[in-house]
Order: C-alpha cells, then structure tokens, then sequence
C-alpha cells in the first residue's frame, strides 16, 4: 500500500480517533448533538491537524528537545487562533454553538499526540497526510454521532425535517442530552469491538486503545509526551 494511502487509512479505519483510539472523548461528547455540530468541530480539528503537523516537521530538527511540548502548544494555539476567528467572522452561527470546545483544540490529545508521536519524526508531506487521515477519522466519528443524536432526538437530518415530517413520530429527547451522548457512543464503540474481533481473525489488527485510557502507560505512544521525557531517553532508560 502507498505510504500516503497508509497513512489515510490508519486515520479513517485502523487507528480512528473516536472509535478505535478513543480520544479527544471531551468534545466528542459535547457537541455532537447535531451533524452541523459534528462535522464543524471535526472539519476544525482536521484544519488545524493537517497545519500543526505541517510546521512541526518542518521545524523539528530546530526545536530543541527540552521546549518541543511549549513549542507544538504555541504553533497549535496560533492555528487554532486563526480557526477561531475565521469561524466568528464567517460562520458566527456554528462558532456560539461550539463555544469553547473551538479553543480547547490546542490541549486536544490528538493534535499533540500525532506532533509529538509522527509529525516530530516525518517529513512534511507524510505528516501533512497523517494529519489528513486523523482529521477525517475524527470528523468522520463525530458526525455519525451526532447524526444518530440528531435523527432519534430531534427527528432531523442535518437540521432538515426526516423523521419529524412522519405523523406520529415523537422524538426521544434523551439523545440530544448528555446520557444521549454516552449511549450513542457505547452503540458504537461496541460495534467496533465486533469489526475489531474480526480484523484480528484477518490477520490485520486495528490500534490498541490509548494508554491514558487503558491505564496502560508502558505500551502507550505518547507515554513520553505525558512524562516528559523524550522518545531517546525512554529508549536509553529501556
């Protein structure tokens, strides 16, 4: 397989953030109660991804190793800075839905994680596409739930009349809700479950969970990021 189509496919499929890896649960959970919602946070993340993972490959032979996680937050918040305000002047609609969940971008565990973990170690063109295939794995995620949430809770389709033009339909407002929220997420997560038993079976395996959810830290890939210590140092210590 082509090493940019690899890295498109680890980011839809085999190492998905939402339901494979399980992170950046936080926004996951908060804004997905409509698609609109979804797909902007996901079509954000994915801008500032592909950027982040962009100009720290470019810079990484001149970051010095002991300011790399203050460096990758100040190129990430300068990005997401932009996002932001481009957002307010041109879809101010979607930004006040999205509240604050748009600046906590820059504290998202997947765009730190992918810097410090692929951008941090590849060349720009690799990393611009490991950026596209997480963004879209992440927008992908967050759109099927919030479509979900959308349709059983408020009878639309992306904020189109689907369900609710049905004579009798009452929507179950519940998942428009938080609860709304987890019960989704656990529907899908354990339909993933199910394509991860038979990718296994395959011979082709999907990503473990992260270790800052399994509690798994010597097997985790951003286990130097959360420790501080750098990928060389672990690998001396080891």
């Amino acid at each position: 397989m082509n090493k940019y189509v690899e890295r498109l496919y680890n980011g839809v499929i085999k190492e998905n953030p939402t339901f494979v890896l399980m992170l950046g649960m936080c926004p996951t959970l908060a804004v997905t109660s409509s698609a609109v919602n979804g797909l902007g946070m996901g079509l954000s993340t994915l801008v500032v991804l592909v950027f982040s993972n962009l100009l720290i490959s470019l810079f990484r032979k001149v970051i010095p190793n002991g300011v790399r996680m203050p460096a990758y937050i100040v190129i990430v918040a300068s990005l997401v800075t932009v996002v932001q305000f481009l957002m307010q002047a041109y879809l101010p609609s979607l930004s006040a839905a999205l509240g604050v969940y748009i600046p906590l971008i820059v504290v998202n565990c997947i765009i730190l994680g992918r810097a410090e973990s692929y951008a941090s170690k590849n060349g720009p063109v690799e990393s611009i596409f490991d950026g596209i295939g997480m963004g879209l794995g992440f927008t992908l995620g967050l759109t099927i739930i919030g479509l979900i949430r959308e349709i059983l809770g408020a009878g639309t389709f992306f904020n189109m009349p689907f369900l609710s033009a049905i004579d009798g339909f009452t929507p179950a407002t519940i998942f428009i809700m938080a609860p709304g929220a987890f019960l989704v997420l656990g529907f899908l997560v354990a339909g993933m479950n199910i394509v991860r038993r038979k990718m296994e079976a395959k011979g082709k395996p999907l990503a473990e969970p992260a270790g800052c959810l399994s509690g798994d830290c010597a097997h985790c890939g951003q286990s130097a990021m959360c420790t501080g210590k750098s990928a060389a140092a672990e690998n001396k210590e080891g």
